[in-house]
């Protein structure tokens, strides 16, 4: 199985899986599996996001996604809970389809490694 064909079977496995669990089994896309990393990563999962909040939270996410990958690192937590970032390296250009799947097994590492999936 090349790269891309395993990356697409545990990204199609993740995508149900987190669709059932908090989309009542309707497909989740790819910027809502990164809302609800970002409100993973804030740790207030019960509480209701404004607008402004929730883009706020992807980019919370978005940040802790590509921290392995040493684009951003981890700086502190800021007197409300919400983790902060700095860039270590700044995003290569990108298109829009290499932007998916670099984000896409980022996304499937991130739940490997929080043993989420296998």
């Amino acid at each position: 199985m090349t790269r891309d064909e395993n990356l697409k079977g545990r990204w199609d496995g993740l995508q149900k899986k987190l669709s059932n669990q908090f989309a009542d089994g309707e497909s989740m896309d790819l910027d809502a599996i990164i809302y609800v990393i970002g409100v993973q990563e804030l740790g207030q999962p019960h509480r209701k996001f404004k607008k402004d909040h929730k883009i706020d939270l992807m980019h919370i996410a978005i940040c802790r996604l590509l921290e392995p990958y040493g684009y951003y690192e981890f700086d502190y937590f800021d007197e409300e809970g919400w983790p902060h970032y700095k860039i270590l390296e700044q995003l290569p250009t990108l298109k829009a389809g290499e932007q998916s799947v670099l984000m896409k097994e980022a996304i499937v590492n991130y739940f490997i490694n929080n043993e989420y999936i296998d």
